[in-house]
């Protein structure tokens, strides 16, 4: 019993040890299966990782491209099933059921959105950019572009459902929605009119729309209402114009009436005419000649030759119009002085430059390409004019309506990009036009040579001796510069840029138009070897000067010849030098009687001619010797024009310690050419300008009677040609010194290189010299006698003269045995005393007259 008790009561235990045990079984079978499946997942996870990364590496960068293939495939299958009723079950389930059913009548134009939209993925892909321009960032336009259109396709449905019988239908009647604008119109224009009634709806959706065409395009608000406004413009204007030709105006009463040509013109060497004549012949092809400067002074009469055949056969082509030199005339100058035995050199001695073939319809693209460029910054404007130079070519371009001026200078770096240009200059307003013009320099330049310039048709008309070749303008025009109307001229500009091709275009043309009789100059060289090919030139006074101490010293005998000159004019009462001289040639100087020399003869008169002082580096001498150096030449530019002595100076550094302001108060005509900055163009012309010049020989020309500068392409004159002109002088001046009866004609230097020989000289047209180095030197005989103190610096408080002018002086004591030689910073040692200087015992006999 008690057994049977015992394992009625261990029963229930062995049962819930039983179950226990089951659990457990049941539960590690699980656990085996879920790792077993767990394992199962994890390698087909792996599989799925490995072929995405397969197919990942394969399509990597073209994403784009598979969207728009499958764009494209669905666009093609959609149109074939709802334009066609083909393309089977899936082409009626995208064409008339999904498309109609979103986009009700939108739907039809749904699958030509999706080809496009596909196509312009293909195109502005990463790697189609890379292929097609690979020097551009790709800048990605995908989302705007998407998003834009998606806004135009809700606007469209939206106004359809609007303005429909579809407006009434709800999403139970999707037959009545394809007739409208579908489910999408639906969802889209119902809440909208229960917002803002039917009007209201339609002017929000109008708005939404504007924004999509706005993220589209890439446009602004307001470029898209100023190409919208100036689109419309033209087109009322053509149809104006038509109905006025119809009714029988002329097109130039048209344009007398509206104020400007109907079609622009273009302007090549002087000679202007509209871009329609002579259209309708082939497009003329860009041949422009290649000749390098070097190869113009060889051969000038093959040449000359070559370049007249050139020109016959250029006249048969029909579009395209021939740049050449203009006529070829013999340089003729006004009368000599009586009695002249020189001859000027013939103008074959220089060469000319070749023909140069302009494609009239690239000038005309670029013109155009210039005017959209302005119209995408919303600036309304209208080519009138294009004029080719040498160098630069000008549009001209009339503003709209209420265009400001200041908005198309402030476009400088767009407009130079958008004409792939470095840099491009604006003359707004163009002087004298109710128009802007803006210079773009040409691919290629034509080489204006000085040969062409002196066989214009202006360089004839030029008679005056000082009237001297500068190059061509940019409207073909050859300017000839007369430098007595100047009087004086300062050239500037960065080393290379042109500014030595100038100087020697002057000297050159004035060495072919006048003999030594009517022109002398001075040339002052510091750097030594751009003027020493003029050398033993009977023009020249003095052999080229290039020690800047000497320099200084000729300068301030330009000054006592200055002061001789007007004695001179004085005494016979006249004002100028052109006047005496046209006096003198006649023989109608009358010498007062008060006019003897100090022998009591009579003083004899001859002609002045006139002189040109040419200084190539004024930075050096203002190194050396600023005072006397910047003194000199403000005396000469304050007075020296009335008396025939005229300043061309010149340096490569438009600084203001060279180029100072006293310098350029007393010389308004300047020369600038190109400078790297806005700052040096200020220097030198007091305005902008010349830091945006494209260098080799461009210009700008600051006359003193005009405030705007005048854009001129100089001339070049290679190194053999100025050897052929200074060879013809040196040959002449040669045979008349061989020659017994011009034993009277001086063809010597009449200035030598040493300081101490040039006090008192001067050149033929008088007798008597200047006193006021003699007046100084007995001046500082006194001071340096009396104090007993031999130094220069005492003689500059003193005598109030520059530390060279000083120096000069205290070497012409020493030569004149008054003070010993120098000791360094001591003073000198004074070798006389006071008592004999007033007893006259001077260890040299000359005085200080003498």
């Amino acid at each position: 019993m008690s057994k049977t008790n015992q394992q009625e009561k261990d029963s229930p235990k062995r049962q819930k040890k039983d179950k226990r045990s089951v659990k457990e079984d049941h539960t590690s079978v699980v656990k085996k299966n879920s790792k077993s499946l767990n394992s199962t997942n994890k390698q087909q996870r792996s599989l799925l990782k490995l072929v995405k990364g397969s197919l990942g590496s394969a399509f990597r960068g073209h994403k784009s491209d598979l969207i728009s293939l499958g764009l494209i495939l669905i666009g093609i299958v959609a149109a074939l099933g709802l334009y066609f009723g083909t393309a089977g079950a899936v082409g009626k389930a995208l064409g008339p059921w999904l498309f109609r059913a979103l986009f009700g009548y939108i739907g039809y134009i749904a699958p030509v959105a999706l080809l496009a939209g596909g196509l312009y993925l293909i195109f502005e892909s990463p790697i189609a950019k890379s292929i097609t321009d690979d020097k551009d960032e790709y800048v990605p336009r995908t989302a705007p572009i998407l998003t834009g259109a998606l806004l135009l396709f809700v606007t469209i449905c939206g106004i359809t459902h609007l303005n429909t019988d579809a407006s009434s239908a709800n999403l139970s009647n999707l037959s009545e929605l394809k007739n409208g604008g579908g489910i999408l119109g639906y969802l889209i224009g119902t809440p909208l009119r229960a917002a803002f009634e039917q009007v209201g709806a339609v002017f929000v959706l109008l708005a939404i729309g504007l924004l999509g065409i706005i993220l589209v395009t890439g446009l602004t608000f307001r470029d898209a209402l100023t190409r919208a406004w100036l689109l419309t413009k033209k087109i009322a204007t053509k149809v104006v114009n038509s109905i006025r030709l119809a009714m029988g105006e002329t097109r130039d009463e048209i344009a007398q009436r509206t104020g400007t040509p109907e079609n622009p013109t273009i302007q090549i060497d002087g000679e202007t005419r509209s871009l329609n004549d002579g259209k309708k012949g082939t497009k003329g092809e860009k041949t422009k000649s290649k000749e390098d400067p070097e190869k113009l002074s060889k051969e000038p009469e093959t040449q000359n030759k070559e370049k007249n055949d050139t020109e016959t056969s250029a006249k048969n082509e029909s579009n395209e119009v021939s740049v050449t030199s203009g006529q070829q005339l013999e340089i003729e100058l006004g009368p000599a002085a009586k009695g002249s035995i020189w001859k000027l050199p013939s103008d074959k001695i220089l060469a000319r430059s070749g023909t140069q073939n302009i494609n009239e319809n690239l000038v005309e693209e670029r013109g155009r390409a210039l005017e959209r460029a302005l119209a995408a910054h919303g600036v309304e404007t209208r080519l009138v004019g294009m004029v080719v130079g040498p160098t630069v070519t000008r549009y001209e371009l009339e503003l709209g309506e209420g265009v400001k001026v200041s908005r198309v200078t402030s476009l400088n770096k767009d407009i130079a990009y958008a004409m792939a240009s470095a840099d491009v200059r604006i003359l707004a307003p163009i002087p004298g036009r109710q128009a802007i013009g803006i210079e773009v320099p040409n691919s290629e330049r034509q080489i204006v040579a000085l040969g062409d310039v002196l066989s214009s048709v202006e360089a004839k008309r030029a008679t005056h001796p000082l009237e001297v070749a500068v190059g061509r303008d940019i409207n073909g025009k050859s300017i000839v510069m007369n430098l007595s109307t100047m009087p004086h001229i300062l050239i500037a500009g960065a080393t290379g840029a042109g500014k030595s091709s100038c100087i020697n275009s002057i000297v050159t043309s004035a060495l072919m138009r006048s003999t030594p009789e009517n022109l002398r100059m001075i040339l002052i060289d510091p750097k030594r070897v751009e003027m020493s090919q003029y050398e033993r030139v009977p023009h020249l006074l003095t052999q080229p000067v290039v020690d800047p101490k000497k320099a200084a010293n000729a300068l301030q005998w330009a000054c006592r010849e200055m002061d001789r000159r007007y004695e001179l004019l004085a005494e016979v009462k006249f004002r100028d030098i052109a006047g005496y001289n046209a006096a003198y040639d006649k023989g109608a100087i009358q010498p007062p009687p008060s006019a003897i020399n100090p022998d009591g003869s009579p003083k004899t008169y001859s002609r002045l001619p006139f002189i040109l002082v040419v200084v190539d580096e004024l930075s050096d001498l203002m190194m050396v010797a600023p005072r006397d150096v910047e003194d000199s030449i403000c005396r000469i530019a304050q007075k020296a024009r009335a008396v025939g002595i005229h300043l061309v100076v010149a340096t490569q550094r438009p600084s203001t310690n060279v180029i100072t302001g006293v310098i350029k108060a007393n010389i308004p005509a300047r020369i600038a050419f190109a400078v790297s900055s806005l700052t040096d163009s200020r220097v030198i012309l007091d305005q902008g300008g010349a830091e945006r010049l494209v260098g080799q020989g461009d210009m700008l020309l600051l006359d003193p009677k005009s405030s705007s500068p005048h854009r001129i392409q100089g001339a070049w004159v290679s190194e053999d040609e100025v050897k052929r002109v200074v060879g013809a002088w040196r040959k002449q001046s040669e045979q008349l010194k061989q020659k017994s009866e011009t034993d009277e004609i001086s063809t010597e230097p009449l200035i030598t290189d040493t300081p101490s020989s040039t006090f008192g000289d001067s050149i033929p047209g008088g007798t008597t010299g200047d006193s006021d180095d003699d007046e100084l030197l007995v001046k500082a005989i006194d001071l340096v006698v009396d104090s007993q103190l031999g130094s220069t610096s005492m003689l500059q408080r003193k005598l109030r003269v520059g530390f060279a002018r000083a120096g000069r002086i205290m070497d012409l004591l020493e030569e004149r045995g008054i003070v010993g030689p120098s000791e360094g910073s001591k003073p000198r040692e004074v070798l006389i005393s006071a008592e004999d200087l007033k007893q006259g015992q001077q260890p040299d006999d000359n005085t200080a007259h003498g």
